[in-house]
């Protein structure tokens, strides 16, 4: 049985978020759950970059799949990430109250976790 998660629009980089999502990719649930914190730590990193902004929006959702499994009566222990998908999302203009940021396009992505028990 799979369980999913998805965040639409997230105020992330597309790149890093996609970075993430590969090495998530096939873990289990408890294993890319302290993988994250050691980014977010900065204990742990990937090519010498922490990611710590991307890394916060994964664990969120990745507490919130394992959050759903629990309600669908799944053994959490079980769980492993089958599919971490990211996906570029709408471009988002900022508004013209800040002089500096006037007409930039900001960062956003998609994000979706599907867990599988085995």
């Amino acid at each position: 049985m799979q369980i999913s998660s998805k965040l639409s629009d997230a105020r992330i980089s597309f790149k890093s978020s996609l970075i993430l999502s590969r090495e998530l990719k096939g873990k289990r649930v408890g294993s890319a759950k302290q993988f994250l914190d050691g980014l977010i730590n900065q204990t742990t990193n990937i090519d010498g970059k922490h990611y710590t902004t991307v890394a916060k929006t994964f664990l969120q959702l990745l507490k919130s799949a394992e959050a759903n499994a629990r309600q669908k009566n799944l053994d959490t222990e079980k769980l492993f990430v089958k599919i971490a998908k990211t996906d570029k999302a709408r471009k988002f203009v900022r508004p013209k109250s800040r002089f500096k940021f006037r007409g930039r396009e900001a960062k956003t992505a998609n994000i979706e976790i599907i867990l599988e028990e085995r």
